[in-house]
Order: structure tokens, then C-alpha cells, then sequence
């Protein structure tokens, strides 16, 4: 049995995500785990809500709510969507909990000690209306390059461009609009991550695993331009980790916060912190995942996430983790995916173009868009929701293949032999022939699985469910049952057994339907076919089993048609 640590990059506090933002980590961190438990590995999947920051003020102002409310009330929703998706946490924590506060001020007193932080003098907006400095997303202004009137301090939403405060035209503060703006200077505390350059290069390259995506992100971070380049770590907020060195005040720096892209990452790991607190378990019982003098030496570490957040795990947390100086659990392997895109454009959250997680849950059950979204996850490249694949995807795949493959098995045996297993005859050479060729399929998946190449898994799968479709019409039961009774029933027999051995398999993509399939077969052997053939006799003859509902429905022209006018572009709220 192998130890699985799988952490999904956390999401942002400000609002509900997008169908985009739930492929880019959360999703397939969750097939992960899920198909590790399934193998009979112990898995730790941890995930929070991302709650300091710019946007989590911003959000919380435009609410009329306390930041801390705000956040706590988010939590809470973002956590109740995730159960929606069925994402399997075991703990789903937040970057604002105790246990967070006090690792973010560990890590920089331990970072202060190797002297691997600098006080830096910068020049920052300040508001005179506000009485305080403003930080890069609370202040608007026009873009220089595009003109769009509400571009935001550090980019332009509308054309993307990189922008500093500096660059808008007619610049105002996102808080009371006024434009009565000057720059002063101020000092902060910078991360030297360009001291740690050629650790973390040497770290790098020896992750000879890792997807070219990753390590092509990390490479050009480090080495083109000025490369790798020192960080600011502390913000002049309110909403925040008080800056401190471990349990000391640091001198100066009394009313800053540390920037939230320095406390995000450590989260992670303060989770662990959380879900031993939540589980009453000892700081033992986290430390094993998280510390290799502590036992985390034998864990398979891997973190999830869209290909934006790649800069901050393969350089930036991992600079705080080795610089620290202690032992803590570096992260295996980085799955890194690309951008889903939108029926011909992008998700907008901004513009409420999209299909967004809780309206995705409100029109159609969990499995059909974890199957889609998993099915066409953005690995190599970028790939794009159409409701016309969609609508195909589901009505094929999902309702054609799988669905009419179980409503076919257990309508027939009904009528012709009753609600249990039939007994008939052995397994000849169609039946032996089925079990080879499952075999073969059984132990790619098992490969795709094994190596997150998740859209080749999704292909093998559905291969799978193929061949039960192909062996049921080429062995024609029904027609059998008219000559020969026994060769019918033998044939059921295995066709039920493939719905069990199907809900093993399935469970990781669809565990709703998978749990339907194995209530209808009246078992709860989810065991793992190491051995198909024997796997294929699970369900014994005289077994009870129920003729489940209809698995999946179809999706009709006119609700597609109804649902791309919908989603195109305005949301409500």
C-alpha cells in the first residue's frame, strides 16, 4: 500500500467558479484520489478556500459585509458545491484558519534566520480619500492599450496586458473612486528568491517526470529575461497574516500583512493542521504527511492546477519550503493543465460568460459534467466547451453506451429469468475471448491512471463499456434464450457482472452513477479487478439484484438550444 498526499490548487474566496477553474485542479485532483483509494492506497486530498488578499476586500465591500464574514459565508457555499461535484477532501480548509497564521509566521522567521529576506523601500499608490496605501487591484483606471475604462492595476482584464498602477490613464481608487491619488514610498519585505536560483534549478531538473507544460513554465521563469527575480512578500491591508517573524513582532512592519500569494501555498500544508484538528487526531497524524523526519518520507506528494498557478509551486513555494532549512514534504509531481475555453470564447467570470459550478449543478447531475469535463480535460492543450459536444458526449457516451448497456442487461433478465443471477451454462470462447480483451483495457486504464494522463483514461474507459455493448449484440441473448435457455443465461450472467465490474471501474469519473449501478446489483464489493476473469464471477448465481432507473437521459435539442442562450453571456447576482 503506497501514501498519496494530493493537494488541488485552492480556489479564490471572491464568488463561485467556473466550469473552467473546476477542470484546472480540483476535478482531476479528485479522479486522483479517488482511483488511489480504489487501488487500496491510503490518499490524503486536501484543498481550502484562498481568503486574503485584494479581491477578498474588494468582494466583501461590494457585499456590504465584514471581510471575515464574507469569507466565512463563501467557505461555506464553496464547500457545499464542492460536495455538489462530489470532490472527495478529506479536508476542505481556509487560508484565514489559526493553523495558517501561525506556519505563515513560522516560515518567515525561519526564512529571516537563513537570510533569505530583505527590507525593500518601493513607491506605492497612496489615496488620499482612503488614508492608505493601495495595493495594485484597488485602483482602476483606462487601459493604455486597449481603453477598456475599468482596467485594474496590475492587468487589464479586457486585453490581458501586464499594466503597474502607474501605467492607467485616469486612475482612481476601486474603494471610493476618488482619483486623488500620489505616489509615496514604503518598505517591504522581499522573499531573495533569486539566492535560491540554482537550488531550485537543480531541483527542477531532476524531476524528469514531470509534464512539459510544467517544467517549460518553470524554466522560462528562471532563466529568460533577468531570470528568477527577488519577491515582494507583504502588503500594505487590513484583511490578512499580521507580519511577523514566528511568535516576534517584526520591527516596521506592525500594520502589513503578508501577501497572499506567500500565505496561499503554506496552506497546504496548515490544512493537514486543520483536518487533525476537525478529526481529533495528534499533530503526529499530519506531521506523517508533511515532514520526512516525521514519516512523510514514503509519500507520493502531487499538486494539481491551471498552468497560471505553475510559476508559484515550481518556484516561489518551493524557495520558502527548502529555504526554511527544515524538512518538509517537496512536492513528486505537478499536474499542470491549460485553459478550458468557452463555446468560442473564454469564461468570463467578470462578464457571467460561462457555465458557472452551482448553475452546472442546478440544470444536470454532477456525473454528466465530471464525465465531459474529465473526458476533455485540458492536458496538452487547450480545449473548448460546445454545447453541441457536450449534449453528444452525454447522449453517446454516457446514455447510448453505458446506460443502454445496463437498462438492456437487467430489463432482459427480468423477464426472462427473474431479479436474481441466473445459474445457465459455463463461458466459451466469445466469453474467454471478452475477458482477454478486457484484461488488456483494464491494465491501460490502470497505466493512464497511474500516470494522470487523463483523457487517455477516459478513452479507455469508455472502451471498456464498448466492449460489453459489442459482446451483448454479437452474443444475442435474446435470441439464444429461444433455442437454448442455459447459453442465454450464461451470457446474463456475465453481462451482470460487467455492471458490478463497471461501477469499480467507473467510480473515480462518475462515483454517482457507480454507486446506483452497485445498490442495483445489491453489493457493496467494490474490490479492484486484479484479476478480471474472477472479478466477472463476483456476483454469484441466485443473487438478487433491482432493474435500476434510466442511468442517464438524453439532453434535447431544445434544452441545449435553451441553455447556450442562458449561459452567453449575463448572470445574475
Amino acid at each position: 500500500m503506497a501514501r498519496h498526499l494530493i493537494t488541488s490548487a485552492i480556489p479564490y474566496i471572491n464568488g463561485i467558479k467556473h466550469l473552467g477553474n473546476l477542470i484546472g485542479s480540483q476535478l482531476p485532483a479528485d479522479l486522483f484520489a479517488r482511483y488511489q483509494r480504489a487501488r487500496g492506497h491510503e490518499v490524503m486530498f486536501l484543498c481550502a478556500t484562498d481568503e486574503h488578499g485584494t479581491p477578498a476586500e474588494l468582494a466583501a465591500a461590494k457585499a456590504g459585509k465584514p471581510v471575515d464574514e464574507y469569507c466565512r459565508e463563501m467557505h461555506a457555499i464553496q464547500s457545499e458545491i464542492a460536495d455538489g461535484f462530489r470532490l472527495s477532501f478529506d479536508h476542505f480548509g481556509r487560508s484565514s484558519s489559526p493553523q495558517n497564521h501561525r506556519l505563515t509566521q513560522h516560515f518567515a522567521g525561519r526564512l529571516a534566520q537563513a537570510g533569505l529576506i530583505e527590507e525593500v523601500s518601493e513607491k506605492q499608490v497612496y489615496s488620499n480619500a482612503d488614508g492608505r496605501f493601495l495595493p495594485d487591484r484597488y485602483i482602476e483606471g483606462t487601459c493604455p492599450n486597449c481603453g477598456y475604462d475599468k482596467a485594474r492595476g496590475d492587468q487589464c482584464e479586457n486585453c490581458t496586458i501586464q499594466l503597474n498602477p502607474t501605467d492607467l490613464i485616469n486612475p482612481r481608487s476601486a474603494v471610493s473612486g476618488s482619483s486623488d491619488l500620489e505616489v509615496r514610498e514604503t518598505k517591504h519585505l522581499h522573499l531573495r528568491q533569486s539566492a535560491m536560483k540554482d537550488k531550485l534549478d537543480q531541483w527542477i531538473d531532476s524531476q524528469v517526470d514531470w509534464p512539459v507544460l510544467t517544467t517549460s513554465i518553470a524554466k522560462k521563469w528562471l532563466h529568460d529575461g533577468d531570470g528568477l527575480q527577488d519577491r515582494g512578500i507583504t502588503r500594505d491591508l487590513d484583511w490578512g497574516i499580521p507580519v511577523k517573524k514566528g511568535d516576534q513582532d517584526w520591527p516596521g512592519m506592525e500594520d502589513k500583512v503578508f501577501y497572499v500569494w506567500f500565505d496561499a501555498p503554506i496552506e497546504y500544508i496548515a490544512c493537514g493542521g486543520e483536518w487533525a484538528e476537525a478529526h481529533g487526531k495528534t499533530d503526529a497524524d499530519w506531521e506523517r504527511w508533511w515532514r520526512t523526519d516525521k514519516g512523510a518520507d514514503d509519500v507520493r506528494y502531487t499538486q494539481f492546477m491551471g498552468k497560471d498557478n505553475v510559476p508559484f509551486h515550481t518556484l516561489s513555494f518551493p524557495a520558502t519550503i527548502m529555504g526554511s532549512g527544515e524538512p518538509w514534504k517537496l512536492v513528486d509531481y505537478i499536474k499542470s493543465f491549460n485553459y478550458l475555453n468557452y463555446d468560442g470564447g473564454q469564461f468570463s467570470t467578470s462578464q457571467g460568460r460561462g457555465v458557472f459550478m452551482d448553475q452546472a449543478l442546478e440544470i444536470l447531475p454532477a456525473d454528466y459534467w465530471r464525465w465531459w469535463l474529465l473526458s476533455h480535460a485540458p492536458e496538452n492543450s487547450d480545449s473548448e466547451f460546445t454545447w453541441e459536444n457536450f449534449q453528444a458526449s452525454v447522449n453517446k457516451d454516457l446514455a447510448d453506451v453505458l446506460g443502454n448497456f445496463v437498462s438492456r442487461v437487467t430489463k432482459f433478465c427480468r423477464s426472462k429469468f427473474g431479479e436474481e443471477v441466473p445459474a445457465g451454462g459455463d463461458y466459451g470462447p466469445q466469453e474467454q475471448a471478452l475477458i482477454d480483451d478486457l484484461t488488456r483495457r483494464i491494465r491501460a486504464y490502470e497505466a493512464h491512471m497511474d500516470a494522470i494522463e487523463i483523457r487517455k483514461a477516459a478513452g479507455e474507459l469508455r472502451a471498456i463499456w464498448v466492449a460489453g455493448n459489442e459482446y451483448l449484440q454479437s452474443a444475442e441473448p435474446w435470441a439464444k434464450f429461444k433455442t437454448d435457455p442455459d447459453a442465454a443465461a450464461a451470457v446474463v450472467r456475465l453481462s451482470l457482472n460487467l455492471i458490478r465490474l463497471y461501477a469499480v471501474l467507473s467510480q473515480p469519473f462518475i462515483p454517482d452513477a457507480a454507486a446506483t449501478l452497485m445498490t442495483a446489483m445489491n453489493t457493496d464489493d467494490d474490490s479492484w479487478p486484479d484479476d478480471v476473469e474472477q472479478a466477472l464471477s463476483a456476483l454469484p448465481a441466485g443473487h438478487g439484484f433491482a432493474v435500476p432507473d434510466v442511468l442517464f437521459r438524453k439532453i434535447t435539442d431544445e434544452e441545449r438550444e435553451d441553455w447556450q442562450t442562458r449561459f452567453s453571456g449575463t448572470r445574475d447576482g
